[in-house]
C-alpha cells in the first residue's frame, strides 16, 4: 500500500472536522447531514422552474407572482429593443459628415443663385452691412478682441445684466473670415475647390434624408471638396490668426469707426471695420453696429507677430493713420492708411495701405514686439522700439511728412526674447521687459537712451507672493497718465507651495511708480514747487513729481482723450496723507499754469478766491478736470450728499459754513461754481438749440442719433430760483423762447401719482396723498435727470460714480467740446448739426456714465 501524500492527509483532515462540526436540523445530536444527505426527488417534474404538477384531469393554476412577472419581461424586452434601435447617432464621424454636407449644401446654393465669383463677393459684403450687427453695447461700446492658442478671434462686450459677470460674445472674426473666403472659392490662398462630380439635387435629397445607422463610412460618390496637402496648409495659414490690436478712433463727418487688425500665419492681415452706434441705450434694446471686413493686406511672407497703430493729427483737414507690423522672418514694415477709404468703403479693398518704409529687412532674428508713439517735440516724427527675440531691441526715428527713417541706436538689453515695450512722457521714456524677469527702465536724452533704475514696489502684505517666484516678465503697459508701469510676471511652478499657491496662482501684476523720474519735462511757466513737507522724499523727488502730474493733466486738453484719472487721484490721495499742503499747492499751481486769464505770481488764497469767479472763459474739459479733482481728491472724505448740503449751505451763506474747515469750504464753494458754470452752459445750449430747432424747416424732433433739447419748463423755474446767480445773457436766451411745444411743469411721483414741485436740480420731493385725517403721507424722494432736471422714471439709468448723479436723457456732444460760456447764433447752428450723444458722458464730471450697479458688486471707476 503506498504512503499518504501529505496533499491526500490534510484534505481527510478538513473532512473529518467538517463532519464532526456539521450540526442537523433536529438538534445537536451527530448523524447524517441535511448537506451531505441524498436528496428525496426519484424524478424530475420536468416543468418550467420545476413547478408541482398538477392532479390528473384538472389544469395548472397560476400563481399570484406569474402574471406580473411575465408582463414586466416582456415590457422590458420591447422597450429595450425599440430604444436601443431608435437611439441617435452620435458619433464624431457622424456629426462631421452631416457638417461637411451642409456646408456643401450652402456652396451649391450660393453657387446657383449667383452667377459669377465677384457677384458672390459683393453680396456677402451687402449682407454684412445689413444683417450682421453688434448688440448695443454699455459702458460706452466696450469691445475686447481675444486671440485663442487655438487661433480663433473673438470679439466680446460687457455683460448687460447687473448680476451677470460673463462677457458675451458679439462676433466671430474667424468664423467670418471663413464665410468670406469660402464664397470667393479661397482666392489668393490656392487653387479654387474642386469638387466630385455629382447633381446638386442628389446631393439635397442625401442631405434631406439622413440614413439612420451609424455613417462611420462615407461612400465614395459623396461630393466632398479635393484639396491637396500643400492647398490645406495654405487655407490653415489664412485662418490660424496670432495677433490682434485695435486702431484709434477714426472720426469722419458721417461715421466713427475703429478698425481691428488680425495677423496670421500666412503672412497676411484682415482688417475689420466696427462701427460707432448712433445712440446708446440704458435699456435692454438693441442698437445695431455694423461689422465689415475691409480687406486683406500682404504684409509679410511669415507669420505676422506684432502689429501696433499710430494716428496722427499734424493737419485737422487731413489726418494720417499709421500701422507698423512686425515678423517672424525679422522685417518691420511700416504702412500709411488712405483715411477716408477706411472709413468710407463699401467694398472689399485691398489697396487701402501703402508701403512707406521697410525699417528692417529679412533677417534670422524675429521681431517680438513693438512700440510707436509720436514725438514729444514733433508732431510730424514718430518713435518706434522694436523688440526681437535676441533679447535687444532698436529705436528708430521716423518723419513721416519728409519720409525718412533714422536709426537711433540698437541695444542688448535682455539675454532672452523681449516681451514688452512701452512708451511714457511722450517719447522721453521707454520700458522694457524680457523673459528673463528683467524690467529696465530708459531715458532718451540726445537721440540716445540712457537707463536709470526701476524702483521696484513694496508690499506688505504676507498674502502676496514675492518677486523671487516670477519665472518671468509677459508684457508691459504705461497708465493713461503716464505715472505707472504695469508688468505682467508668470510664476515659477516649482516654487509655489502646489498645495494651495500652486493650484490658485497663475500670472501676477506688478505695478511701478514712475512720477518721479526726471524727464526733462518743460512747462509753459516753470514755478517752485513747496517741498517744506519732506515725507521720506528728496526736494528733487518732489518736484520731478509735481512737473510730471501737472504735465498728465494738460494731456486731458484734448478733447479726442477720455478722462480716466485713477493713476493721478491715487498718487495725489497718497501723496494727500502726509503732505496735504504740497497737494494742495500743487493744484493750485496747476490751475494757475492751465486755466486762462490766472497769474502765476499770486498767493495760493487769491487764486483760490479767483477761481470762483472766473470760471466764464474756461473750457469745458477743465472745468471737468477741476471738478473730478476737487471730489475725488481734496474732499475725499465728504460723500456726494454731504457735498451737496454744504455746497447750498455755501451758496446761502455767500461762502461761509461754520461747521466745516475754512480749507474745505473754500474748495466746495469752487466745486459749486464750477458745476452752476456747467449747468448754466447745458441750460443755455438747450434753449438756443430750442429756438434754433424751431426756426429751421423740415427739423424732426427725437430723430434718431440727433439731439434735442427736453426739460425746458424745469429749466425755466431753475433760472428763476437762482436768479441772483445766473447771468444776464442766459436770463435773456430764456425770455426769447416762446412757450408752444414746450413740455409740461407738472410732474408726478412714479410711486404715489402725487405732484413734484420743483425745488431743486438734483432731487424732487412728492407732495403725497392726504389720508382721511388732513395730514399728508410719507413724501418721496426722486431723482432728477443730471441733463434734463426732469423726474427720473423707473427705468434703469445712467450713473456718474464720480458725482453720484443719475441720468436717463444724454448731454450734447458740443457741450463737452465749449470753449467758454458765449452763445452766438453761428456757435448754436454749427452745433446743432452736429448736436448727437455720442457717448454716454457725464455733464458735469465728463467721465463715462456707467448702467448703476449694486453696492455689492464690484464696480470699476474711471476716473
Amino acid at each position: 500500500m503506498p504512503a499518504p501524500t501529505p496533499f491526500t492527509s490534510a484534505s481527510a483532515m478538513i473532512r473529518r472536522r467538517l463532519l464532526q462540526s456539521t450540526r442537523t436540523r433536529g438538534g445537536a445530536s451527530s448523524g447524517p447531514s441535511r448537506w451531505t444527505s441524498p436528496g428525496h426527488e426519484e424524478t424530475p417534474k420536468g416543468l418550467l422552474f420545476n413547478r408541482t404538477p398538477p392532479p390528473p384531469g384538472q389544469s395548472r393554476k397560476w400563481e399570484d407572482w406569474e402574471l406580473p412577472c411575465y408582463v414586466t419581461s416582456f415590457l422590458t424586452i420591447v422597450i429595450l429593443g425599440v430604444g436601443l434601435n431608435a437611439k441617435p447617432d452620435l458619433t464624431i464621424e457622424t456629426w462631421a459628415h452631416e457638417k461637411a454636407l451642409e456646408r456643401l449644401k450652402m456652396e451649391n446654393s450660393l453657387a446657383a443663385s449667383t452667377g459669377a465669383t465677384t457677384t458672390t463677393t459683393d453680396n456677402n459684403n451687402n449682407n454684412s452691412d445689413n444683417g450682421d450687427n453688434v448688440e448695443d453695447v454699455p459702458h460706452s461700446e466696450c469691445l475686447l478682441a481675444v486671440c485663442t492658442s487655438e487661433g480663433h478671434v473673438k470679439v466680446y462686450r460687457p455683460p448687460f445684466c447687473d448680476f451677470c459677470s460673463e462677457w458675451i460674445e458679439v462676433v466671430n472674426v474667424s468664423e467670418r473670415l471663413f464665410e468670406y473666403l469660402q464664397c470667393t472659392e479661397f482666392q489668393g490662398t490656392g487653387t479654387p475647390l474642386e469638387f466630385s462630380k455629382r447633381n446638386a439635387s442628389d446631393e439635397i435629397d442625401s442631405v434631406a434624408k439622413p440614413k439612420k445607422k451609424s455613417l462611420k463610412t462615407v461612400p465614395e460618390n459623396d461630393m466632398l471638396p479635393v484639396i491637396s496637402a500643400d492647398q490645406y496648409a495654405t487655407r490653415s495659414a489664412v485662418l490660424s490668426s496670432i495677433v490682434v490690436s485695435w486702431s484709434p478712433l477714426l472720426h469722419d463727418i458721417h461715421a466713427t469707426v475703429s478698425l481691428l487688425a488680425v495677423g496670421g500665419k500666412s503672412g497676411k492681415i484682415s482688417l475689420w471695420r466696427f462701427y460707432a452706434p448712433d445712440c446708446y441705450t440704458i435699456e435692454g434694446g438693441k442698437i445695431p453696429s455694423a461689422v465689415k471686413f475691409v480687406g486683406f493686406l500682404e504684409a509679410h511672407n511669415s507669420w505676422v507677430t506684432t502689429i501696433s497703430w499710430l494716428s496722427f493729427s499734424v493737419n485737422s483737414s487731413n489726418p494720417q493713420i499709421l500701422l507698423v507690423t512686425g515678423s517672424s522672418d525679422g522685417s518691420v514694415k511700416v504702412w500709411l492708411g488712405d483715411y477716408h477709404k477706411l472709413i468710407k468703403s463699401t467694398e472689399v479693398d485691398q489697396n487701402v495701405f501703402i508701403l512707406l518704409k521697410e525699417v528692417i529687412t529679412v533677417n534670422v532674428v524675429p521681431v517680438s514686439v513693438l512700440s510707436v508713439t509720436v514725438h514729444v517735440q514733433c508732431s510730424s516724427k514718430m518713435l518706434s522700439a522694436i523688440g526681437k527675440g535676441s533679447g535687444s531691441f532698436e529705436i528708430w526715428l521716423c518723419d513721416i511728412s519728409s519720409k525718412e527713417f533714422n536709426k537711433l541706436g540698437s541695444y542688448d538689453a535682455h539675454d532672452y526674447i523681449v516681451t514688452g515695450l512701452a512708451w511714457a512722457f511722450g517719447g522721453r521714456c521707454l520700458y522694457s521687459c524680457s523673459q528673463d524677469n528683467l524690467v529696465r527702465s530708459w531715458i532718451l536724452r540726445d537721440r540716445c537712451l540712457d537707463e536709470v533704475p526701476v524702483h521696484m514696489p513694496h508690499n506688505n502684505n504676507s498674502s502676496s507672493a514675492s518677486d523671487d517666484v516670477y519665472d518671468s516678465c509677459l508684457g508691459a503697459a504705461v497708465s493713461p497718465g503716464n505715472l505707472v508701469v504695469a508688468t505682467v510676471h508668470c510664476f515659477d511652478v516649482e516654487k509655489l507651495n502646489r498645495m494651495y499657491e500652486g493650484r490658485v496662482l497663475r500670472a501676477a501684476i506688478e505695478y511701478h511708480w514712475i512720477g518721479g523720474l526726471h524727464v526733462d519735462i518743460c512747462l509753459n511757466r516753470p514755478v517752485p514747487f513747496y517741498t517744506e513737507e519732506l515725507s521720506g522724499l528728496a526736494e528733487k523727488d518732489l518736484t520731478n513729481w509735481g512737473s510730471n502730474i501737472i504735465w498728465s493733466l494738460n494731456q486731458y486738453q484734448c478733447l479726442d482723450r477720455p478722462l480716466v484719472l485713477l493713476d493721478i487721484i491715487l498718487a495725489l490721495l497718497d501723496f494727500k496723507v502726509s503732505m496735504p499742503r504740497y497737494v494742495e499747492h500743487l493744484l493750485i499751481k496747476w490751475i494757475s499754469l492751465s486755466f486762462p486769464g490766472f497769474h502765476t505770481d499770486l498767493p495760493n488764497e487769491k487764486t483760490l478766491l479767483q477761481v470762483s469767479s472766473s470760471l466764464s472763459g474756461v473750457p469745458s474739459r477743465m472745468l471737468h478736470l477741476l471738478n473730478i479733482i476737487c471730489r475725488r481728491v481734496m474732499l475725499a472724505q465728504l460723500d456726494a450728499d454731504e457735498i451737496t448740503r454744504i455746497s447750498s449751505e455755501v451758496q446761502n451763506t455767500k461762502g461761509e459754513c461754520c461747521s466745516m474747515d475754512e480749507q474745505v469750504t473754500k474748495w466746495i464753494a469752487i466745486l459749486g461754481s464750477s458745476e452752476r458754470e456747467l449747468r448754466e452752459r447745458l441750460v443755455g445750449f438747450s434753449f438756443c438749440a430750442s429756438q434754433t430747432s424751431k426756426s429751421r424747416p423740415g427739423a424732426t424732433p427725437f430723430q434718431t442719433g440727433h439731439w434735442y433739447p427736453v426739460g425746458l419748463a424745469q429749466m425755466e423755474q431753475w433760472i428763476a430760483l437762482n436768479n441772483d446767480h445766473v447771468r444776464g445773457e442766459l436770463k435773456s436766451i430764456a425770455s426769447e423762447v416762446t412757450n408752444e411745444k414746450r413740455c409740461s411743469a407738472v410732474e408726478s411721483c412714479s410711486y404715489c401719482s402725487a405732484s413734484v414741485p420743483f425745488e431743486s436740480p438734483e432731487f424732487g420731493l412728492c407732495q403725497g396723498k392726504t389720508s382721511g385725517s388732513g395730514s399728508n403721507d410719507k413724501r418721496h424722494k426722486l431723482s432728477r435727470c443730471a441733463v434734463s432736471m426732469q423726474v427720473c422714471p423707473s427705468i434703469p439709468l445712467w450713473f456718474c460714480v464720480c458725482c453720484h448723479r443719475v441720468a436717463f436723457r444724454l448731454a450734447p456732444d458740443p457741450l463737452f467740446r465749449m470753449s467758454s460760456s458765449q452763445f452766438d447764433s453761428d456757435f448754436v447752428t454749427k452745433s446743432l448739426s452736429r448736436a448727437v450723444s455720442s457717448k454716454p458722458l457725464c455733464p458735469y464730471c465728463g467721465i463715462l456714465l456707467q448702467r448703476r450697479q449694486p453696492d455689492f458688486l464690484v464696480s470699476p471707476l474711471p476716473v
